[in-house]
């Protein structure tokens, strides 16, 4: 039996146009010239996808959009918006259209949209939900309201801009939205804005051609056509150059990009997921990021907690994380006492889920007998005031110092601070710290304080 559709516009040169492609994709089509007629229709029978133009006589797209989302939630509504309406369309993404379209009908466009939707079913997606549950760890209520969230938006193309603190894992979030989606199949291709030279993101997104400039001695695909049909993740999108931002912006409302040194425009059908741990809308304000691309990026916020604020999940991360790096080293999993465990509970994790790593990672290599202690953390000596309240004096760490060398800062000044009162006895130093002399002797090579 061939798939159902329902399409619904007042123009009848839409419908037959919409209804012939459909019909060569074997796909039988319902029409309706009007909200009313829509609303019958959808009450007679189940349809697998749904196209509505934005103005009808007796109403508008969002109304269907709305009826769809409250009354039929797996049924995919794409919106028809005249071209160059982004706000309208923007409107349709957050009430819970699953994509649009543009007039004139872009064939190509149309197709892939199309197979997105019907590549969406109930099951599969409730099956993909309760496997993402290994990856996105947590019983809180906060992460499993995040991870309600994510299967929500699964079920959209909206573009979609995640925000939380650094550490937190958005990129893991954006994972987890593209494999729980209908471009699971498909590429998923994670950019760090900031990390690419200004001069060479243009070539790094759209690709550029053969002789474009000094260096370019072939074709070389850009980002876009490498994610293409799946989804490009732009994390720190903050960090991207304004003349960078209007040249991305129009990629996105026109679906399409012309390589560096091209002259002819290739469609491409990306799904755009963005992150940042800076107030973009901040940025806005300072004129570093330009309103416009804010406003299309931003279509659905979703926002990712810091550790602190589901420290019932810590004993569960504990657990998985030690197994993966006990993995990773091709050892044994060590155990860890209930001190420990207590003691990273009670820490205010300012580097989130990646410090947490961080901490387990130096203890493995602190501890002895195959057992972590509370002080093999050498967690600084704060402690969590509540969930959302902290009174913690915190060093303030510069744009350009990460987490990680930070730690390794502690950690040298603790080992220096211990062998300068044992007069460098390193076997007395050893014992001070509480770790073996071989432990010691790995420390001093790592951080550069062997004699």
């Amino acid at each position: 039996m061939n798939r159902q559709a329902l399409v619904i516009d007042d123009e009848p040169d839409i419908l037959e146009l919409l209804t012939m492609t459909l019909s060569g994709m074997s796909i039988d089509c319902v029409t309706a010239e009007n909200v009313a007629q829509a609303t019958q229709a959808l009450k007679q029978q189940s349809f697998d996808l749904c196209f509505t133009d934005m103005r009808l006589p007796d109403g508008n797209g969002l109304d269907i959009v709305r009826l769809i989302q409250k009354s039929y939630p797996n049924c995919p509504v794409a919106v028809i918006t005249a071209h160059g309406n982004v706000d309208l369309a923007v409107e349709a993404l957050k009430s819970g259209a699953f994509d649009f379209v543009s007039k004139p009908l872009k064939l190509k466009v149309l197709r892939d949209l199309v197979n997105s939707a019907l590549n969406l079913s109930p099951l599969k997606t409730e099956n993909k939900e309760r496997r993402s549950r290994d990856k996105l760890l947590g019983d809180t209520d906060v992460i499993r309201s995040l991870r309600s969230k994510i299967s929500k938006l699964a079920r959209s193309q909206a573009p979609v801009y995640i925000t939380g603190e650094s550490g937190t894992g958005k990129e893991l979030v954006a994972r987890l939205i593209h494999e729980l989606g209908s471009r699971s199949a498909q590429s998923f291709v994670p950019i760090n804005c900031g990390a690419i030279p200004a001069e060479l993101v243009e070539s790094e997104f759209f690709g550029h051609k053969k002789g474009a400039f000094t260096g370019a001695v072939s074709d070389k695909q850009g980002l876009f056509q490498a994610a293409n049909g799946g989804t490009l993740f732009l994390d720190e999108v903050a960090d991207l150059p304004l003349m960078m931002q209007v040249k991305l912006l129009r990629a996105i409302q026109e679906k399409a990009i012309r390589p560096v040194g091209g002259n002819e425009e290739m469609s491409v059908d990306v799904r755009i997921l963005s992150a940042t741990h800076k107030n973009l809308a901040e940025c806005v304000k300072q004129g570093h990021f330009r309103e416009d691309l804010f406003y299309r990026l931003n279509v659905i916020e979703l926002f990712v907690p810091p550790l602190r604020q589901r420290q019932a999940d810590i004993p569960m991360l504990v657990d998985h994380i030690l197994s993966h790096l006990a993995t990773k080293n091709g050892e044994n999993k060590p155990g860890i006492e209930t001190a420990a465990i207590e003691a990273l509970c009670a820490y205010a994790f300012p580097g989130n889920v990646r410090e947490l790593e961080n901490i387990l990672e130096r203890a493995m290599t602190w501890s002895e007998g195959n057992l972590i202690q509370k002080d093999d953390l050498m967690l600084p000596a704060t402690t969590v005031a509540d969930n959302a309240v902290f009174n913690v004096d915190l060093p303030q760490l510069s744009g350009e110092t990460d987490l990680e060398s930070h730690l390794e800062d502690q950690e040298r000044q603790l080992i220096v601070d211990a062998l300068e009162s044992t007069r460098w006895n390193k076997t007395a130093a050893a014992k001070k710290l509480g770790i073996s002399f071989r432990s010691l002797r790995y420390k001093l090579k790592k951080l550069a304080l062997e004699e």
